[in-house]
């Protein structure tokens, strides 16, 4: 745009800080076996198909095979997942992420979080740059859904949960 200025990255991370967001494990499984990363970037993109997006820093461990299977889940975690979402986080090992929590598969390989709100099995169906991010668009080919507990929500650079204020009519 003619006479903008971008930003100060730092400007622009505290301003998104203020922005809460469900917490969720992306995994997936190559020829290296599995990786994963936590990611607050997720979001629905289509009910007909049943499409997600979720957005990948190209530093991550996990991108590179995510990229090349094709293949991601993405699992919702409940605020008793706190501590993996911060051992996803973190620098630890592939090993070691997995080494916590109990994991299956469905139908692409990619593992799921036993704990998970709810986990969506997905193949990746288009794929955009976007700065340092690529940006998956992923067909969910399969859901499981867990109980129906208190979400992890990341705000301000915190974890924390969720208390409703009021129940909503059905249909909004």
């Amino acid at each position: 745009m003619e006479g903008s200025m971008a930003i100060e990255s730092e400007v622009f991370k505290s301003g998104m800080r203020r922005l809460a967001a469900g917490v969720s494990i992306i995994t997936t499984t190559g020829l290296d076996g599995p990786r994963g990363l936590t990611a607050t970037a997720v979001c629905s993109v289509s009910v007909a198909p049943p499409t997600l997006l979720c957005c990948v820093n190209r530093g991550s461990s996990a991108h590179d095979t995510i990229r090349a299977a094709g293949i991601l889940a993405i699992n919702f975690l409940a605020e008793r997942d706190q501590d993996l979402a911060t051992r996803f986080s973190g620098a630890e090992t592939r090993e070691s992420r997995f080494a916590l929590g109990s994991w299956f598969t469905l139908a692409t390989g990619s593992p799921i979080l036993e704990t998970a709100l709810a986990s969506f099995d997905c193949r990746v169906v288009s794929t955009i740059d976007g700065a340092s991010h690529s940006i998956f668009f992923a067909e969910v080919i399969a859901v499981r859904t867990g109980a129906a507990v208190g979400p992890l929500l990341y705000f301000d650079g915190a974890y924390g949960g969720f208390a409703a204020t009021e129940t909503l009519p059905s249909g909004r």
